[in-house]
């Protein structure tokens, strides 16, 4: 093998995390996102859910409709990239790269450490065995010789599996009459797309190779290729610095129709994507907006600007990108920053946002949270790093929604 590596996942991550930590919850439907009654979906549910058709990323209406007698719990995002961090850890010391896709997800390169088939098979052990020990979870394991085929040996045998894909070949043998969607890539609209020209299976795909790559383009091509076996991406460790973009969104859960409450909403929002930046020494030289209307029609606005160090900078253009939008009920609304690089000089910390103020006229930080905290009496001093930081932000969200709303 050229290359040998290991794909690692959790086992319904966030819902393992609250199982362990509340035994009393082992053993049900456990579902994690929304509540019901409220807009949002499903962030991830225990495999007792999962019998009932319960799945991530759905509907939360349909989750209960599917399950009413579920727990229903929200995320608790703090705790589990606590969690994350010390998995990340374990996973890390076996490696000679590791590339983190999720809170709950890696990719690592063992050729190196493991020389063998047999040696990965002893690593891969050793990290279930730990983060069992050490954190009380499980985790499913794949060994392949390249990303997709370890990812797809990782999901094989879940919950708490292991499963083995040396070659090219055996990946093949293993997929070849699934679905489409077994291919990296190919999500549903892909799939739809491919299903319209009659290509329902990997085999569809290497029977149809030109028909793929005129209906797909480039995609085509690389889904061809994995259809093949062929995928030569090397383990790559994300750096935060190389974010194409960083932006925040938040959903309520009933439509606002009061722009003025949007714009306050803009102004923690560009907060906390300035604190990301901060974090990460970066700073942009574009601004996004985006909504989503009642009607889920999305739309996205952006502009380019010289530079875009701070939160009062970031509201400002957002603002002005939302004073030209079509005013009707919103059900989201986001914003961001792109064309990213180096901070130029440092960013102001949180703490420092009561001390200083933004340059040459524009609103400046410090007003803007006064204004915010006068008008929906709230205390931002020691409590703006949370709300960047946490699910919190929502709870702030909602309640100005309400309070504004009488």
């Amino acid at each position: 093998m050229d290359q040998i590596i290991i794909h690692v996942d959790m086992d319904a991550f966030y819902a393992s995390v609250e199982m362990r930590d509340d035994p009393s919850l082992r053993g049900k439907p456990l579902i994690i996102g929304s509540l019901p009654g409220e807009r949002g979906v499903v962030a991830t549910c225990s495999y007792e859910a999962r019998k009932y058709g319960v799945r991530s990323g759905m509907n939360i209406k349909d989750a209960y409709r599917l399950c009413p007698g579920g727990i229903y719990r929200h995320p608790d995002f703090d705790k589990y990239k606590a969690v994350s961090a010390r998995l990340h850890k374990i996973w890390d010391s076996y490696a000679s790269a590791s590339e983190a896709v999720a809170l709950d997800e890696a990719y690592l390169d063992v050729t190196r450490q493991a020389g063998s088939l047999e040696g990965a098979r002893k690593i891969a052990q050793a990290i279930k065995q730990r983060t069992r020990e050490e954190l009380g979870l499980s985790c499913s394991v794949g060994v392949a010789y390249s990303k997709t085929a370890a990812k797809t040996a990782s999901e094989e045998k879940k919950p708490d599996g292991y499963f083995e894909i040396p070659t090219a070949k055996d990946f093949v043998d293993l997929i070849i009459d699934r679905d489409v969607r077994v291919l990296y890539t190919v999500g549903e609209m892909t799939a739809e797309k491919l299903h319209t020209v009659g290509i329902r299976t990997v085999r569809d795909v290497r029977e149809n190779r030109e028909a793929v790559i005129r209906l797909l383009g480039k995609q085509g091509q690389w889904i061809t290729q994995i259809a093949y076996g062929i995928d030569a991406r090397k383990v790559v460790p994300y750096r935060p610095q190389d974010a194409k973009s960083i932006s925040r969104e938040v959903t309520f859960q009933k439509d606002v129709e009061d722009f003025d409450l949007l714009l306050d909403v803009l102004v923690l929002i560009a907060f906390c994507v300035e604190d990301r930046a901060r974090r990460y020494g970066l700073h942009g030289k574009g601004v996004t907006l985006k909504l989503t209307y009642a009607d889920m029609k999305g739309i996205t606005r952006s502009r380019a600007v010289s530079s875009c160090d701070g939160a009062a900078a970031i509201y400002k253009e957002a603002a002005a990108l939302l004073g030209q939008v079509e005013r009707r009920p919103v059900r989201l609304i986001g914003a961001g920053i792109y064309n990213l690089s180096g901070e130029e000089g440092r960013q102001l910390r949180l703490e420092e946002v009561f001390e200083a103020a933004f340059d040459d006229g524009a609103v400046k930080e410090k007003e803007l949270l006064d204004d915010l905290a006068k008008r929906y009496q709230l205390d931002f001093a020691g409590h703006l790093e949370q709300i960047c930081h946490s699910d919190t932000l929502h709870r702030v969200v909602e309640y100005m929604r309400k309070r504004k709303s009488g």
